[in-house]
């Protein structure tokens, strides 16, 4: 399967690609907008988010499932041929049934009929999702391919906006490069198959060994979708759009900020993975204490950083106008650690040692309570009321897979080293809050709302990140001894 990358590369690669998922936007998004209107991209917003169901469940919970079976096997190609072939096929099959109930969609809901060609192009996606089996290629830990070639699609996804995207009736056009950018590249996965797997049909195929677990991954991305998309659908009911509109403003941060803490998780699932189907349980402990460590290394400053300087971060991303969104967003920051976390210890670690139920019920728990503190406190709180409602969703999902690996978490607390990071924040915090009123008071008058806030943001980011980090360094903590420092004395050469 050609040389094995370290974990560091893979996250690397991993860590870029994710970050383009955001800078991208900011490229593109200031364009489209004045070109297509409120409208435009509301039509293409919505189209995406229904075809994304559909998507949703014609995959099954393959993406994730398909990672922790083809990494068991990938040393053997035949066995990892078959494995291939045989989820191939269920997913296949689902994506038929899938196209029927699409299909049928477009022509019997008025919403969807008003708008049935844009739905056709973006749908497009369901079928590319299906032949892109990006799981092999994740189980594979192909991950500069991956970064690759999906930085291209986007690239070149950047020059058809400009070049087609001309007027407000474009919007069309526009959902169809929202494809190309989005899973184009999939089309060159599926055409390099061949190099990893054998295609010829192998027979003898053992599908329902794969129904199963594909049943309880499926259950868990449904839970998991509906609870983190729970709160914007019962505000917009119970408090009206612009407590979406806050709440949104406050998300979109925690977001960001989250999706590049759990860079580490989607990277980690086939190598533990591995691990586990070679009885190598000593490299799975170091392992996952390790990716434990990091999320807390890099999770902790972030989200103490943001809960500390959210006005400025709304006002700054957003505008004066969603100030509101500051308390929902404070609230709702601690989240990032918990959601770190979780990801490590349910996904990285209760997944591939086959215990996915566990993961399930902690989820289906969390959606609970999540509705539970919604009905109780939207009404009352509005956006604040959501971002508690989800603070105690994440809380309640960690807290049962702790639960669960209590004995596991024992063993490797000797290696988990936290106090080190809140021993870190507390000069970088006292440092940082310091400068904030200086800064404050001095752009006070002379420079713009806006202006006044990124000057904040970035002298305090500097010196909040560069304390951090310093400190780490004298502390000798040793994920930067043995990950960061490296990398600073191969620059220095």
């Amino acid at each position: 399967m050609g040389k094995e990358k370290s974990v560091a590369f893979n996250f690397i690669m991993n860590f870029i690609l994710t970050a383009s998922s955001f800078v991208i936007p900011l490229i593109t998004f200031p364009y489209v907008s004045r070109v297509l209107l409120p409208v435009g991209t509301g039509k293409v917003a919505s189209a995406t988010a229904v075809v994304s169901y559909f998507s949703m469940i014609a995959m099954l919970g393959i993406p994730t499932y398909g990672i922790r079976a083809c990494a068991q096997v990938r040393e053997d190609r035949d066995k990892l041929s078959r494995t291939v072939q045989e989820i191939l096929i269920v997913n296949v099959a689902m994506m038929f049934v899938v196209y029927i109930a699409f299909g049928a969609s477009l022509f019997l809901v008025p919403e969807f009929a008003e708008d049935r060609a844009l739905l056709a192009v973006v749908g497009v996606t369901i079928f590319l999702n299906v032949i892109g089996v990006s799981w092999l290629y994740a189980a594979l830990e192909q991950y500069a391919y991956i970064t690759a070639a999906s930085l291209a699609f986007k690239a070149v996804g950047i020059v058809l906006m400009f070049l087609f995207v001309r007027s407000r009736q474009d919007y069309v056009v526009y959902g169809g490069i929202t494809v190309i950018s989005n899973v184009g590249s999939y089309v060159f996965n599926f055409l390099r198959l061949r190099k990893y797997v054998i295609i010829k049909p192998m027979g003898h195929y053992n599908l329902k060994r794969h129904m199963k677990p594909i049943g309880i991954f499926c259950a868990m991305t449904v839970a998991t979708s509906i609870y983190t998309n729970l709160d914007t659908v019962m505000l917009r009911f119970i408090s009206g759009d612009a407590q979406v509109g806050y709440y949104d403003a406050a998300v979109k941060v925690k977001t960001i900020v989250a999706s590049l803490v759990t860079s580490i998780g989607a990277v980690l699932l086939p190598r533990l993975s591995y691990y586990v189907e070679k009885g190598m349980q000593g490299e799975f402990k170091r392992m996952a204490s390790k990716a434990l460590s990091f999320v807390a290394m890099v999770s902790l400053p972030l989200a103490v950083y943001f809960i500390l300087f959210a006005r400025e971060s709304i006002g700054f991303l957003s505008g004066e106008a969603y100030q509101p969104a500051v308390e929902p967003m404070r609230i709702i920051l601690p989240t990032v650690v918990l959601i770190g976390m979780s990801n490590i210890l349910g996904m990285q670690v209760l997944v591939p040692t086959g215990r996915e139920k566990e993961v399930l019920k902690s989820v289906a728990l969390g959606g609970l309570v999540d509705l539970a503190l919604n009905l109780a406190l939207i009404p009352k709180l509005g956006a604040s009321g959501a971002s508690i409602g989800t603070l105690a969703a994440e809380w309640v999902v960690l807290s049962v897979q702790a639960v669960c690996l209590r004995g596991f978490l024992a063993d490797i607390r000797k290696s988990c080293k936290l106090w080190y990071y809140a021993l870190a924040v507390l000069p970088a915090l006292a440092a940082a809050w310091l400068l904030k009123l200086a800064v404050s008071q001095a752009a006070a008058g002379s420079l713009p709302a806006e202006g006044g806030y990124f000057l904040v943001l970035a002298v305090t980011a500097a010196a909040f990140f560069g304390i951090y980090g310093g400190v780490l360094l004298l502390a000798r903590e040793p994920i930067v001894m043995e990950y960061v420092l490296p990398y600073f004395k191969k620059s220095r050469k």
